[in-house]
């Protein structure tokens, strides 16, 4: 069996939507569908910043979508000014 060798972009907290489709069992044209519908229900959005979903937020939408946990998930409110705090 081949090892399949993942790039840095897919190894962090903010994998690409083809590293989240795989981890998920899905395929990436069925969870860009799927993702549209399920940000609806609370799935984390892209990061603007990250450029990405924050993979524990992602498995912390499924834990509480399946009553596996009390825990809420925080989202942010939109992008940060940072010219602000200078």
């Amino acid at each position: 069996m081949a090892k399949r060798i993942q790039s840095v972009r897919d190894q962090g907290l903010f994998p690409s939507e083809a590293e989240i489709a795989r981890r998920l069992s899905q395929s990436p044209q069925d969870w860009a569908a799927k993702a549209i519908i399920l940000e609806r229900y609370g799935l984390p959005q892209i990061d603007p910043i990250m450029g990405g979903r924050c993979w524990p937020a992602v498995v912390a939408f499924w834990r509480k979508r399946y009553g596996l946990t009390a825990v809420e998930t925080f989202v942010p409110d939109g992008e940060e000014d940072l010219a602000a705090l200078g």
